[in-house]
């Protein structure tokens, strides 16, 4: 790890621990490249995972929809970048952290778990990170053989008892659990400008493997949590994140 990234991790602790509020976002792609890298097995796992998706009714062929959807399940993906955000004062500071799956894992965990310990004192904010950010990081962390940091193992938890997680997606269904809002549309809806990033959710996977192009994914994750923080702070009626506010690493 470069020097430059070890003060700004150090420094970015220091914050957390002070605010507690860490902003939060991920990228995910599938583990290979083409469904034909896979071996028999996992093929076969592959098709019986996907025989219900509504891409077979298309007539899409296995491999189709291996490209189109592997990324979105932990068993069939990888955490390739981890967005971080964190309001200081008058600056919004953020980061991301990109690699290799297990090494950009323990870097968070080393974060959330020097930053807060034991203790859930942490509160996460993201976009509909109850049911696919910290369930994927979890997930994978078992997968990559991690210790979980306590205050991301929602694992029997009930809602209620789950404070320390502000889910922007769950703010504004106000109990309407039947509709899915995306960050961009809430955006719009709330007349804050969307993402400036050249590319959408869609397209990570092949910037990924064709284009090789990691900081434009982080480019691109790191938009995503500037337009959480700037979504949060609209409906909590907060004072907004300019552009002049944002300090990056």
């Amino acid at each position: 790890m470069k020097i430059h990234n070890i003060f700004y991790l150090s420094l970015l602790k220091s914050y957390v621990m002070r605010h507690k509020l860490l902003y939060l976002d991920i990228e995910t792609v599938s583990c290979m490249k083409h469904w034909d890298m896979l071996n028999l097995e996992w093929r076969q796992l592959w098709e019986h995972k996907s025989r219900h998706f509504a891409e077979r009714e298309k007539g899409l062929d296995s491999a189709a929809i291996y490209e189109a959807k592997a990324a979105i399940y932990a068993e069939f993906g990888q955490v390739i970048c981890v967005g971080l955000g964190i309001q200081d004062h008058d600056k919004f500071r953020v980061k991301a952290i990109t690699g290799n799956e297990k090494e950009v894992l323990e870097e968070f965990f080393d974060l959330v778990e020097k930053s807060y310990g034991d203790a859930r004192q942490a509160i996460f904010i993201g976009h509909n990170i109850r049911e696919f950010d910290i369930p994927y990081l979890c997930r994978r962390a078992i997968v990559n053989g991690l210790k979980i940091p306590p205050s991301l193992d929602l694992s029997g938890t009930k809602p209620w008892e789950v404070q320390h997680i502000h889910d922007t997606l769950e703010m504004w269904r106000f109990g309407d659990y039947k509709n899915y809002t995306s960050l961009d549309l809430l955006a719009s809806c709330l007349g804050l400008p969307t993402s400036k990033s050249d590319i959408s959710g869609k397209d990570v996977g092949h910037v990924y493997w064709q284009e090789n192009d990691l900081p434009r994914i982080a480019r691109y994750c790191i938009q995503d949590v500037i337009l959480t923080a700037r979504v949060y702070k609209r409906i909590k009626g907060e004072p907004g994140v300019s552009d002049q506010d944002v300090v990056y690493a």
